[in-house]
């Protein structure tokens, strides 16, 4: 990976189709135009968010919240 991307450079990312055909339910009426415009919007929320809590690590309650969502996803 380039040290310093452009912001025209883009990558593809797969997702399973069932979750992009949910996610694409889940827009519908709201400002997002797109899967990626969400997927994208809420990525850069989670990367802006990364590590200013103070404590980088999760608690059990956290993990096991982390957990069932991937399980309600179909990740696990």
């Amino acid at each position: 990976m380039a040290a310093k991307a452009r912001a025209s450079d883009k990558s593809t990312l797969k997702i399973p189709s069932l979750l992009y055909e949910r996610l694409g339910q889940m827009i519908e009426g709201t400002g997002f135009g797109s899967v990626t415009e969400l997927v994208v919007y809420v990525l850069r929320d989670l990367v802006s968010t990364h590590g200013t809590s103070g404590n980088e690590a999760y608690s059990p309650e956290e993990l096991d919240r982390v957990k069932e969502r991937l399980r309600s996803l179909g990740y696990l």
